[in-house]
């Protein structure tokens, strides 16, 4: 199964339209978002266009408040969680937040920890654990990335959102 991994949309919608253009061509099933998609009417964008299951962190640009009050009441292909995350798919445990200090539990304990924020894309191991910052879909101080986990092999790689543009015709960013 291919899980995508997005922090940081900052309602950048012409970035989220290439990069869920291509995940649904890859046949991606779930999206780990790591926070900062920024207004609730990029999170409803997000998840009307997308037939899969979203996991959801809020992050510090986020109307919070306004996310909470909209998105809280039982979606069925939205989990939100307002701080960290914690999920096991395919026996594989996986902590998300917007924050790496936000995750509570020994990292270790983990098959992956993903997280958002710096707007820089970042791929390190702490023994077992992979831990990973997709960078950001906005195209903040860095260009926009993500990332996307193959569950069979554990394999994850890094998506650079012009190259995927470029190389596919994509409408959407100019």
């Amino acid at each position: 199964m291919k899980i995508a991994i997005v922090s940081d949309i900052h309602d950048n919608l012409a970035n989220l339209k290439i990069f869920l253009s291509f995940i649904k061509k890859e046949g991606v099933k779930i999206i780990f978002c790591c926070g900062d998609l920024t207004s609730p009417e990029t999170l409803d964008y997000l998840i009307s266009d997308f037939n899969g299951k979203v996991f959801l962190t809020l992050g510090n640009a986020d109307q919070r408040k306004e996310i909470l009050e909209k998105f809280s009441k039982g979606n069925l292909e939205l989990t939100l969680f307002e701080s960290f995350g914690e999920v096991k798919i395919k026996n594989l445990k996986i902590a998300f937040s917007h924050f790496l200090e936000e995750i509570k539990n020994p990292l270790q304990k983990y098959d992956f920890v993903f997280y958002g924020h710096s707007h820089r894309p970042s791929l390190e191991n702490l023994g077992e654990t992979i831990i990973l910052n997709p960078g950001n879909l906005a195209g903040l101080y860095y260009k926009a990335t993500f990332a996307i986990l193959d569950t069979e092999n554990k394999k994850i790689d890094l998506k650079i959102l012009e190259k995927i543009k470029n190389s596919t015709g994509c409408p959407g960013l100019r």
